[in-house]
């Protein structure tokens, strides 16, 4: 026998070896996972989309938000003298913040058809004291202190952790098959 003909031979084997390993290695894989989470009906995994494109929603919301805050205090820290190019942002982003309500009334609704009408209070809530504090913290603002600035936003932090801890419950209850 030729010594090429050998090695193509040796080679081919160990090619297909190689593939059977990857195939089988790759079917255990794929029969644990299902069994550590279980299979999914479409509703399922239709309910789970839901509650994650909301949940990075509400963490965009809450990025919005967080810079609107910053900006809104520094305005009423520095107030007059305040640079122009600061006030340009804090326009930008509050203009994004309102535009973001728009579609927290589309996630609200999500959640009303999923039957989730706690969650959506919940989400109304947060949403609330976003406005609620829109109202009390803004550029041009001088009667108010830092302290009452950050007891503020901490009432729009435990709203969003309220949120979020009872959307992680959903997540799991569905994620179990509840």
């Amino acid at each position: 026998m030729d010594s090429t003909i050998t090695y193509q031979i040796i080679d081919t084997a160990l090619k297909v070896a190689i593939g059977g390993i990857v195939a089988l290695a790759s079917a255990w894989w794929w029969s644990r996972r299902q069994m550590v989470i279980g299979p999914r009906s479409l509703r399922e995994q239709k309910r789970l989309d839901v509650f994650e494109d909301i949940s990075a929603f509400v963490g965009e919301v809450t990025h919005m938000f967080s810079k609107y805050a910053s900006l809104a205090a520094e305005s009423v820290e520095f107030g007059e003298r305040w640079p122009a190019e600061r006030k340009q942002e804090l326009t930008r982003i509050t203009e994004e913040l309102v535009e973001s309500f728009g579609k927290m009334s589309a996630a609200e609704a999500k959640l009303l058809i999923l039957g989730e009408k706690n969650l959506e209070r919940s989400l109304k809530i947060y949403a609330g004291q976003i406005v609620a504090f829109r109202r009390q913290v803004y550029n041009g603002r001088k009667d108010i202190t830092t302290d009452q600035i950050n007891a503020l936003k901490q009432g729009v932090l435990q709203a969003r952790e309220s949120f979020y801890d009872m959307l992680s419950r959903k997540y799991d209850q569905t994620l179990a098959g509840a």
